[in-house]
């Protein structure tokens, strides 16, 4: 603890000459690489003051939260014996030089439609107008993945590293309401003819015809059985998987960690960071709705075991 208030003290030491010298001499910022273009002014600098100071303060913070227990864990990886696939879940932006691990179930749909116009993917500026489908699309972003070793080793150095977190235990309540308890819905209907009609008849004792041939009546203590049984590999589907699994996160080391409670905040900030002024981040309505019918089900589920 000691060491880290120590760094902290340091940090702030730092940022807080750089923005004196920024205000002061009203110079632009140029990268250590002389091929690259100068940067924007004061775009990788942080202020303690103005509307964003506490989204600003927090990303350091969850930054350095990481850092540190990924030091714990001792998990130092070299990036050269990975595979590729590793990366499959990080979108590139080579435009706004921005790396975005989506995570299913964390706002990815929104912070897709998001991209898309940063990228001039999309010609309008509301995010909502883009079909979710269109946001998910294969061909939409260029994933991590699809480079060399070397381009990855480059890009994970030089990028901005987006994540957004969300309690796992709420991700994984918000997977199954979405993708398994949904009735009379095109991607729900997917998940309940893939893996709904095995939960049910592996799980269910005395299961009713309609039910095995349906598979879209799945409990939520059913779907945990199936996730957490060892010889059913149940955890395999991106909407239900690990975030550390999806993303890497002491491989990539993300300086910009957002969660799902301030999205809102958190993302006027990454855009500002980015230099995305185009677009602003709107969340929708059900999203509350969605929070509260999970805090429901969690009492049921309490109650009942």
């Amino acid at each position: 603890m000691t060491r880290c208030r120590m760094w902290r003290i340091i940090l702030f030491v730092t940022i807080w000459r750089a923005s004196v010298n920024a205000n002061t001499n009203g110079a632009q910022i140029y990268s250590n690489d002389e091929d690259k273009k100068p940067l924007e002014p004061n775009k990788y600098i942080y202020s303690w003051t103005g509307p964003n100071a506490l989204a600003r303060s927090a990303l350091v913070e969850r930054q350095e939260r990481l850092q540190y227990n990924c030091e714990l864990e001792s998990s130092e990886v070299d990036i050269a014996e990975l595979n590729p696939e590793s990366f499959r879940n990080i979108l590139v932006d080579d435009l706004h030089e921005l790396l975005y691990c989506y995570v299913p179930k964390v706002a990815c749909t929104n912070w897709k439609r998001v991209l898309m116009i940063a990228a001039g993917k999309w010609p309008g500026n509301d995010p909502l107008e883009i079909p979710a489908d269109q946001a998910h699309s294969p061909g939409t972003f260029q994933r991590l993945n699809n480079y060399t070793l070397s381009e990855i080793e480059k890009k994970l150095a030089t990028y901005d590293k987006l994540i957004v977190v969300r309690h796992p235990l709420e991700r994984l309540l918000s997977a199954y309401r979405n993708k398994l308890e949904t009735k009379h819905e095109k991607s729900a209907r997917y998940f309940q003819t893939r893996f709904g009609k095995k939960i049910v008849k592996k799980y269910r004792p005395n299961a009713t015809e309609e039910s095995l041939r349906n598979g879209d009546d799945v409990t939520f203590r059913e779907f945990v059985d199936f996730i957490t049984d060892d010889t059913e590999n149940g955890t395999r589907n991106e909407h239900w998987r690990p975030i550390y699994d999806l993303c890497q996160p002491c491989t990539v080391n993300y300086n910009l960690v957002s969660k799902y409670e301030s999205l809102v905040e958190d993302a006027t900030e990454v855009l500002e960071r980015i230099g995305v002024t185009s677009v602003n981040w709107t969340t929708e309505q059900r999203a509350d709705v969605e929070k509260a019918g999970q805090i429901l089900l969690y009492s049921e589920l309490q109650t009942t075991s």
